[in-house]
C-alpha cells in the first residue's frame, strides 16, 4: 500500500469512527517514523458498549470494501481495542485508559491531525 493509500485508509477509518460518535479522533503521521504503521488512528468511547460498535463498524464496513483487518485484540477486555490494518493501526481507547498510555505523547514528533466530533465542534 502506497503512502497516499494509506492516509486515504486513515481518513476513511477517522469517517467511520465518527459515524459511531467516537471523541477526539485523530490521525498521526507516522511516515519516516518506524516500520510499524505508516499511520495510527486514535479515539475514544464512553462505554464498552460504544467502544465495541466503534471497531465492529469500522471493520464491517472496511470488510464490505474488502479492506480486511490483519489482526485484531482487546475485544475481552474492550478499555483498548487495537484494529491491525498493517499501515494503518486503529486505537479505540477508554478515555482513561487513552491517558494512561498516551500514544499521543509516546509519539510527540508525529504529525497530528485533529479529526472534529460533533460534541467538540465550534
Amino acid at each position: 500500500m502506497t503512502s497516499l493509500e494509506s492516509k486515504t485508509l486513515a481518513y476513511k477509518i477517522a469517517d467511520l469512527a465518527l459515524d459511531k460518535k467516537a471523541k477526539q479522533i485523530i490521525v498521526m503521521d507516522l511516515n519516516g517514523m518506524t516500520g510499524i504503521a505508516d499511520f495510527f488512528v486514535l479515539m475514544s468511547g464512553d462505554s464498552d458498549t460504544q467502544i465495541k460498535a466503534i471497531a465492529d463498524h469500522i471493520v464491517r464496513e472496511l470488510k464490505g470494501q474488502k479492506i480486511r483487518v490483519y489482526h485484531k485484540e482487546g475485544y475481552n477486555s474492550l478499555r483498548w481495542v487495537l484494529l491491525d490494518y498493517v499501515d494503518v493501526v486503529v486505537h479505540v481507547f477508554k478515555p482513561e485508559t487513552r491517558e494512561f498510555y498516551g500514544l499521543e505523547r509516546l509519539w510527540g514528533d508525529a504529525k497530528i491531525d485533529f479529526v472534529m466530533d460533533i460534541e467538540n465542534a465550534g
